[in-house]
């Protein structure tokens, strides 16, 4: 009799030990995340227990302590300070040749926030960036002005295309950089809010300035689609919305076509209305 309830006892003992081992284990993998099968105990006189933990499936590569490596990987590197280093692959180095000219004299004249020592100094690169940005913007627009000359392409076309493309490459720039942290609703709002911003403060405070200068004499703005083109601007507005909407408000590459699309039809009709192929009703 003895021997037989120490052997049960023996037996109960042997099964909770498996128990609370199988629970370390199981803790471990769940604080690792590095799970990745199912496994199946059976315990005689006791029901099954089974353990499963779905390993992660968004191709962000392995975990650690419930974040992706790579996800991690990245961030460290744009955390990074600049570095004028000569890049290893033929493709790194063949975009270093054709980014120097603009990123030199930032890296030369801009302090580098981050760097630890250099963060005490945003404010400097904050308004410093802002100057670049005009001294940029002006060296554009001069240069497209002149290939336009010389190439005999009215100021109204080449505002439509060279420099409407130019002038939203920061925001193109701004809104991969949301969209790729999973931030769509700031990438649209992004997009959205620069081009308010440019026909309501970056359209008038030069007019402002220049009216100021010269007695407040009023600016003249001749086009000859420029009422056409601002009602295609809404309408080109409103198939926007109707194309998100019709995605369910979700930013996929059937989207991303249909906004090319609608871009090439709106810069094919300006063009024909600026070089009166097409006729507007209403001149200015």
């Amino acid at each position: 009799m003895h021997l037989f309830l120490f052997g049960k006892f023996k037996e109960r003992a042997s099964i909770l030990h498996k128990m609370a081992k199988k629970c370390q284990v199981e803790d471990g993998e769940k604080r690792n995340g590095s799970a990745n099968h199912a496994e199946k105990i059976e315990l005689p006189n006791t029901t099954k227990v089974e353990v499963e933990v779905t390993p992660p499936n968004d191709g962000s590569g392995p975990v650690q302590n419930g974040n992706a490596v790579g996800a991690e990987e990245e961030e460290e590197d744009e955390d990074q300070p600049l570095s004028l280093a000569w890049p290893d692959t033929r493709r790194k180095q063949l975009t270093y040749l054709a980014i120097l000219p603009i990123v030199f004299p930032l890296w030369a004249s801009l302090p580098d926030v981050r760097n630890p020592p250099s963060k005490r100094f945003f404010p400097i690169t904050f308004f410093g960036s802002i100057s670049w940005i005009a001294v940029f913007s002006y060296l554009m627009v001069w240069w497209a002005h002149q290939v336009g000359e010389t190439i005999g392409i009215s100021e109204e076309i080449m505002g439509l295309t060279i420099l409407a493309a130019g002038t939203s490459i920061p925001d193109l720039i701004t809104s991969v950089i949301v969209a790729r942290k999973g931030l769509g609703d700031m990438a649209v709002s992004s997009s959205v809010g620069s081009n308010i911003f440019d026909i309501t403060v970056g359209l008038p405070l030069p007019w402002l300035l220049f009216a100021t200068i010269n007695n407040l004499s009023p600016v003249a703005v001749s086009s000859n689609g420029l009422f056409c083109a601002i009602v295609l601007l809404f309408i080109m507005l409103l198939f926007v919305i109707l194309s998100i909407a019709s995605c369910k408000w979700n930013m996929n590459k059937y989207l991303g076509f249909t906004m090319f699309a609608l871009y090439f039809m709106f810069l094919i009709i300006s063009v024909l209305l600026e070089d009166r192929i097409i006729m507007c009703p209403v001149s200015i």
